[in-house]
């Protein structure tokens, strides 16, 4: 009788073991039709907030940041405010010749013969504008990409290399490869500075953060591209341009989605070394955040 009854009770936690088991896999399973037609390097994290639901693809690979270093910069910068350095109504003047043409900046749009503005509003095109210009300001500020590898490095903040500026990795194709992560340090970043451990950052600066990556501009088609218009993303995209065999080097974006439910996921998708065109790099991008959302929303109900 005893013996019957271990083995009823194996075969049942193996029953409820699959059960939970097979939904992820499915997910898996989705991922990898996403990607496999592709001619590109994927790499993926996703994580849910208050399950053990994890899956990853090419997780520990390194992809070019583009950008998505602007979210890194930001924190570096907030840091330094709540230290006392800086100040959020600090103005700073951006001289006409900082506006450098072959850079992407909102700034010199607005601004064409430069400008002062607050390291709050900065801080604001950098993150959700993706304001070139506007990040080497902050860069320089601060010190640096050192400072800002010192301090994450502080914060045990792991793979993540920042060795360059804006202009610098503009101006030449290979440089970009030395500002790099993971999908795995994506993610970790986003839950550390989310659920904001150890006091990270002050309540002011933390709910700066999360309102300029919520209100972020860029990639439509990403990971906001296929869910809900009203479903809430704090995000940070990254983007490089095409070399002349044809191959992009970066199409990222990371980020937390919020559930209907109240709970959320984190969500890291770089694209690398793809002869696919923009709209098809974005898109597999926008294909595995709807297929984690499908996933997540399945679960809750």
């Amino acid at each position: 009788m005893t013996k019957q009854f271990h083995l009823i009770t194996l075969l049942f936690i193996f029953i409820a073991f699959q059960t939970y088991a097979e939904p992820i896999d499915s997910l898996r399973e989705k991922i990898h039709q996403i990607v496999s037609t592709k001619n590109a390097v994927v790499g993926v994290a996703i994580g849910g907030n208050k399950s053990n639901d994890t899956i990853s693809l090419n997780g520990g690979r390194h992809y070019p940041l583009q950008s998505v270093f602007k979210f890194h910069i930001a924190l570096a910068m907030l840091d330094q405010i709540d230290k006392g350095k800086f100040g959020y109504d600090q103005e700073i003047q951006i001289n006409k010749m900082d506006l450098l043409p072959k850079l992407y900046s909102p700034i010199r749009e607005d601004y064409p013969n430069g400008v002062k503005l607050t390291i709050s509003k900065i801080l604001e095109y950098t993150v959700s504008k993706s304001d070139n210009v506007g990040c080497d300001v902050l860069l320089k500020l601060i010190g640096g990409p050192k400072v800002v590898e010192e301090y994450l490095e502080q914060n045990s903040v792991e793979d993540v290399s920042i060795k360059f500026n804006e202009e610098q990795q503009q101006s030449n194709w290979d440089l970009q490869f030395q500002n790099w992560t993971t999908p795995f340090a994506g993610n970790e970043i986003l839950k550390k500075f989310y659920f904001n451990k150890n006091n990270l950052l002050s309540k002011k600066s933390y709910d700066f953060i999360w309102k300029v990556m919520r209100e972020t501009e860029t990639g439509a088609g990403r990971l906001k591209g296929q869910l809900p218009k009203e479903i809430i993303v704090a995000h940070k995209t990254g983007s490089s341009g095409v070399n002349i065999n044809g191959i992009t080097a970066a199409v990222n974006d990371i980020g937390i989605v919020f559930l209907p439910n109240g709970n959320h996921f984190f969500i890291s998708v770089f694209v690398t070394n793809s002869k696919e065109n923009v709209e098809t790099n974005e898109k597999i991008i926008a294909d595995i955040a709807k297929a984690t959302w499908d996933y997540f929303t399945r679960k809750t109900k």
